[in-house]
């Protein structure tokens, strides 16, 4: 009965992997990874101040205008499909330092619909608990003309996952993701500035499967400048202001990976995208509470979706410092 029962688990297996296959297959085999374009922008190189405890409210919303195939060229065009995450998350930042930067962590739970889990337009589920994000470890430093940054975020397979099915809210594997970046600044006054992060993300492969998304390498900043809003009396900011153009760039760095037991290793060829757009944020400081946009035009696009991403955010930020 054992071995009867194995059989049946290995020919299921074999099943979903090869209908997985027939959906990569027609898309170049390209397989999407974890991180989100769109959520660092302006000063991705630069960690909130210590001791405090933010709390927010992300909105992403991903609309596709067109299929590129490996030239560059639209394969699709209008293949009506939107993408949306939105959740809870919190970000702390401690006094503790290591190496002589400052501790930070954060967490995110959060919530899909229509979850792209590569070139497959037939991606359809309504909104549900998708794979978590947790960076136990985020390093920061500050320095006179210049911010550093530094961590370690990890993906959880939290999401529904069925090889093969167009109804996924997750994507069915471990994600390990380092970044570093900065911030630079222009003026004593650090209200102009430029930012770049990279993050190298890697992923294992995917549950029940041998299939395995390829390394991918995300950068991510912005030009920007900080106004500062006075109060009545013109004594003291009442908020801050901090606008500006940003970008995000995404090459996939090794090939996608499918084993089967007889057709051996499909490889397509490595995607890429960039994408150009601004931003602006606002945080009063009376109420301690930010809300921010991002709007981001994607651009010469190979072997993926090509489109526009819109990324909202609230926030509330706690102070730990005693008073």
């Amino acid at each position: 009965m054992k071995t009867k029962f194995n059989i049946k688990r290995q020919t299921i297996k074999l099943v979903y992997s090869i209908l997985l296959l027939f959906v990569c297959f027609s898309s170049q085999a390209q397989l999407k990874g974890g991180h989100i374009l769109g959520a660092m922008g302006l000063q991705s190189g630069t960690q909130t101040p210590e001791k405090t405890l933010s709390v927010y409210v992300p909105g992403y919303f991903y609309t596709a205008s067109s299929l590129r195939n490996a030239n560059g060229d639209k394969s699709i065009a209008n293949p009506d499909l939107t993408m949306t995450i939105t959740g809870a998350g919190a970000s702390y930042v401690s006094d503790f330092k290591i190496l002589g930067a400052t501790y930070g962590a954060s967490i995110l739970l959060a919530f899909a619909a229509n979850t792209i889990q590569g070139n497959n337009v037939n991606a359809k589920n309504s909104l549900a608990f998708t794979d978590m994000y947790v960076q136990p470890l985020q390093l920061g430093w500050h320095q006179k003309r210049a911010d550093f940054i530094f961590s370690y975020q990890v993906y959880l397979p939290t999401g529904r996952f069925t090889a093969g099915a167009s109804d996924n809210s997750g994507l069915g594997m471990f994600m390990n993701e380092f970044s570093a970046g900065t911030t630079v600044f222009f003026n004593d006054k650090k209200t102009f500035h430029f930012s770049a992060l990279a993050s190298y993300e890697i992923n294992g492969k995917k549950k029940d499967t041998d299939i395995k998304t390829g390394d991918i390498l995300s950068i991510e900043g912005g030009l920007g400048k900080t106004f500062y809003v006075l109060n009545a009396e013109k004594t003291a900011p009442k908020s801050i202001i901090n606008a500006g153009l940003i970008y995000y760039l995404q090459y996939k760095m090794t090939s996608d990976k499918i084993t089967l037991p007889v057709i051996g290793v499909l490889e397509g060829d490595k995607d890429h995208v960039g994408g150009l757009g601004a931003e602006i944020n606002y945080f009063h400081i009376g109420c301690s509470t930010s809300a921010g946009l991002r709007w981001i035009a994607e651009v010469n696009a190979v072997n993926r979706f090509q489109g526009n991403t819109f990324f909202i955010t609230l926030a509330h930020v706690f102070s730990l410092k005693k008073e």
